[in-house]
């Protein structure tokens, strides 16, 4: 088991780790919609958080030698089911052709006031 860490992506607000890479497989922690330069979410809607979240993911899984191409599965987390659809844009552009298996819950609240909030498992390279 080994921890991935970026200074490309905010840092963990917690007692976990950006990433694990185990048995041929790197587990990414949840992202925010967090800018890695202020700190801060983004401003806008969940949209925005969305793509800066997957910006995050991709920056983390390129820490440990993956990439958005070997993701399996994702988990997003919305706040307002309303925003599925705006979400599903950016996440479907985000992620190009691939189309890994995938879940989306609505949740009552979210860190830092956040409107989404996205998880990958990806195959190492």
């Amino acid at each position: 088991m080994q921890k991935i860490s970026t200074s490309s992506t905010p840092g963990a607000s917690g007692p976990y780790s950006q990433a694990i890479l185990a048995n041929g497989f790197v587990f990414c922690s949840g992202q925010l919609g967090i800018d890695p330069e202020t700190g801060n979410l983004v401003a806008g809607a969940a949209a925005a958080q969305a793509a800066q979240a997957m910006k995050n993911i991709a920056a983390v899984l390129d820490a440990a030698d993956s990439g958005i191409g070997n993701i399996v599965k994702v988990t997003i987390f919305l706040v307002d089911m309303a925003d599925f659809a705006s979400v599903n844009e950016v996440y479907a552009h985000a992620l190009g052709d691939a189309r890994p298996a995938r879940s989306c819950v609505a949740v009552a609240e979210l860190p830092k006031g956040a409107k989404v909030e996205i998880e990958a498992l990806a195959l190492a390279q």
